[in-house]
């Protein structure tokens, strides 16, 4: 495949994961004020196959747990995957 398309691949990947996070973050908003200002939340800073999690409750970070560790198995089989179909 040409070069160009990748880059242009990697472009529209990009910019469809910020415009996927402006639309999250604008129904969290209205999500709250419609429930009433309850706020609950959380995230996950993945260094390399080491998720470190934290939330404001248990649920929030049992899903962000979750979430994280399919992220992790999802790379390390795409990473798996790769090294054997350029080896």
């Amino acid at each position: 495949m040409d070069q160009a398309l990748f880059n242009m691949l990697g472009v529209m990947l990009v910019f469809t994961g910020f415009v996927i996070t402006v639309i999250a973050v604008l129904l969290w908003i209205f999500m709250t004020v419609k429930r009433g200002g309850k706020v609950r939340g959380g995230g996950a800073v993945i260094i390399g196959p080491f998720p470190i999690v934290f939330g404001t409750d248990k649920e929030s970070v049992k899903v962000i747990l979750l979430l994280s560790i399919a992220l992790i198995v999802v790379l390390l089989v795409f990473m798996a995957f790769s090294y054997y179909a350029f080896k």
